[in-house]
């Protein structure tokens, strides 16, 4: 089947398949064509340009995107779209005083989701997520990465990567699993870490590996969760089973988690609110992509990443949404693109570059998503009518998505 794409007003993101992510003043930049055309042959893009070098064909489609803005899908590099229920009330609590951590320590938060999750049957999780999954494909995300971590049992986290694996394969978006066992203490554990990190990485890994569940492994560093030590034997144990660290680290406080990511060469560290010097100077220089996650600052108001600072450092940068019920109860990309140039002070340009082709990187798929590029899959967003790509994070609160295509087919 082939789509053709007539009269863009403006193609962004267009690159150069060598170009894996972007980085510091680089991430200022973003290609693009004015009065472009683009050619879509069953889920690929096979061909792009100025209109009036448009071929002459018999497309199977032809959109006439006149006024238009193309460019390609949101890749959300870290999410927990799979979970049970939600934490409506935890959110009620936040607003009369009590912080994530007074939460956390009654029971509430992660402990609270996994008591609902283990209570809840995997063909119910799947129905649930499944409906997260449509409503963000639909704000224009091509690509996700979902975590588990809300089981934290070997059953519990078998379950939501077999939910994960059911999404993967009943719709067209590329999604990557990670394993977050990891992410809190059980209460039985809570005075015996070591333990529960031996039910990980001798019981539940070796299980994962062998119904091949997951792509990464993850941990949650930071103080009160697991040490930088401990992150350091999960990380570990996942490379014996193939799977690269993502990590959660720098959330409230800075650790020096992330050059021990660096060092086990994670593919990235996410949150990042709280980033020092030394922080800085581990990531110069390495493959490890910054991640950060501006709607869960907004959500429950800490700090934002400092953008500007690891920019002038000479750093990449990616955005994604942290979608969970306790955090950041939202996938919307279009919105994380706005509040980071509303509150990190992240250009248009940077911030599009982080959601796209960053985006990408960090979540391992580079070379078939993130950018208008031949050969790459036919993942797009088409805006409504608009004068500037600038509108997107300046209108904020306006949808502006006409249509998304995902694997070369519109997404209804």
């Amino acid at each position: 089947m082939t789509t053709l794409i007539t009269n863009i007003q403006e193609l962004l993101q267009i690159r150069d398949s060598t170009v894996s992510k972007v980085s510091g003043a680089e991430m200022a930049i973003l290609p693009s064509i004015k009065n472009a055309y683009l050619l879509i042959e069953n889920n690929l893009i096979s061909d792009f340009g100025l209109m009036e070098n448009c071929p002459k064909i018999n497309a199977d489609i032809t959109i006439d995107a006149t006024g238009k803005v193309v460019l390609p899908t949101w890749c959300d590099s870290h999410t927990h779209i799979v979970y049970a229920g939600n934490r409506v009330q935890e959110f009620v609590d936040r607003i009369n005083g009590l912080s994530y951590e007074e939460i956390a320590n009654r029971g509430g938060g992660i402990l609270n989701s996994a008591k609902k999750l283990n209570e809840t049957s995997e063909e119910e999780i799947y129905e649930q997520s499944k409906l997260r999954l449509e409503e963000v494909m639909k704000q224009g995300t091509g690509a996700v990465e979902i975590k588990s971590g809300y089981g934290l049992t070997v059953d519990g986290e078998l379950k939501m990567l077999r939910v994960i694996r059911k999404l993967a394969q009943n719709y067209p978006i590329k999604i990557k699993a990670t394993f977050l066992g990891a992410h809190a203490f059980p209460i039985e554990f809570k005075e015996n870490h070591s333990a529960y990190i031996d039910l990980i990485v001798n019981e539940m890994l070796p299980k994962i590996a062998q119904e091949n569940l997951a792509d990464y492994i993850d941990a949650f560093c930071e103080t009160g969760y697991f040490s930088v030590d401990e992150t350091e034997r999960i990380m570990e144990a996942g490379k014996k089973y193939g799977l690269q660290a993502k990590i959660h680290v720098n959330q409230f406080n800075a650790i020096d988690g992330i050059a021990a990511c660096v060092k086990h060469d994670a593919l990235s560290v996410d949150h990042l609110e709280i980033v020092n010097d030394d922080d800085i100077e581990a990531l110069k220089n390495s493959n490890t992509m910054p991640v950060a996650l501006p709607s869960c600052s907004y959500f429950i108001s800490i700090p934002y990443t400092p953008a500007r600072k690891m920019l002038n450092a000479g750093l990449p940068l990616a955005l994604a949404t942290d979608f969970n019920p306790g955090t950041t109860p939202s996938g919307n990309m279009n919105f994380v693109v706005a509040t980071a140039c509303i509150k990190m002070k992240m250009t248009p340009e940077e911030a599009i570059n982080a959601a796209t082709i960053n985006g990408a990187y960090a979540m391992g798929i580079e070379k078939t998503h993130g950018s208008i590029t031949i050969g790459k899959k036919a993942n797009l967003i088409i805006t409504k009518p608009i004068t500037s790509f600038y509108q997107l994070p300046y209108c904020f609160g306006t949808y502006l998505i006409d249509n998304v295509i995902i694997e070369g087919r519109i997404v209804e």
